[in-house]
């Protein structure tokens, strides 16, 4: 019998509350008019394929992986920062062994891309991606460099507030949900129509907190991070 033929029910869950994710079209975010489906979506049943993948087994993500700071033989510039967090399920259980990737600017508001001509200089010991796997009570940590704000041309003098990218792997291909982490008191939030595509109630989720417990005296700032997966109380993904 052929993958094809092997179709796998997927367990429910329990339903995002209205108002928790952005919409697909926010014409505010110019690139939505483009990627935004014009027709309906047509349900693709899962195969064993679908949903036996990716795996990950021991060794694969190491520690030196949560670390952004380290890179080409010498230490990113910037603010020192830990993010740490928890995911946790619709039900508020932790969720372990989940791969968790990041993906940031430098502190001067550049990635290391070649689609990124924007004229803040580029760091030769920051590459700005990082990955970690969630302990046993669901927890990661990444050590980096605040991002800088950067100018983004979606409309007369954009600029996008400081933010990291965060996606989160679950057991199958399918499983997968990309938000980004924003820092607080940012005034750049009234201005990002990225930010305010979130439903207003739902934004304070993708805001981390400053947490002085997660400080290291004299070397780095800690900020948390908690990531829900679904439910009423999701962090708001750019995949509904």
């Amino acid at each position: 019998m052929s993958d094809a033929d092997r179709l796998v029910v997927v367990p429910g869950y329990r339903p995002d509350g209205a108002g928790t994710h952005p919409p697909l079209l926010s014409p505010a975010y110019r690139s939505t008019v483009l990627r935004a489906p014009s027709q309906a979506p047509l349900p693709l049943p899962h195969t064993l394929t679908e949903v036996t993948g990716p795996l990950l087994g021991e060794g694969r993500v190491t520690a030196a992986d949560s670390d952004l700071t380290l890179h080409a033989g010498g230490e990113a510039q910037g603010q020192r920062i830990v993010v740490h967090g928890q995911v946790r399920d619709s039900d508020g259980r932790p969720v372990p062994d989940t791969l968790v990737e990041v993906w940031q600017a430098n502190a001067g508001g550049r990635y290391l891309h070649k689609w990124d001509q924007h004229d803040a200089p580029l760091d030769p010991h920051f590459a700005g991606v990082g990955r970690a796997l969630t302990d046993s009570l669901g927890r990661y940590r990444f050590v980096t460099v605040k991002p800088g704000a950067y100018p983004w041309r979606n409309h007369h003098n954009a600029w996008r507030p400081a933010h990291i990218h965060f996606s989160l792997f679950g057991r199958a291909f399918t499983q997968r949900l990309v938000t980004q982490m924003y820092f607080p008191d940012d005034p750049l939030f009234a201005h990002d129509p990225i930010y305010n595509s979130v439903p207003e109630a739902a934004r304070h989720r993708l805001v981390s907190r400053f947490d002085l417990s997660a400080t290291v005296e004299q070397w780095a700032l800690g900020f948390e991070f908690d990531i829900v997966l679904r439910g009423r109380e999701a962090t708001p993904t750019e995949q509904p």
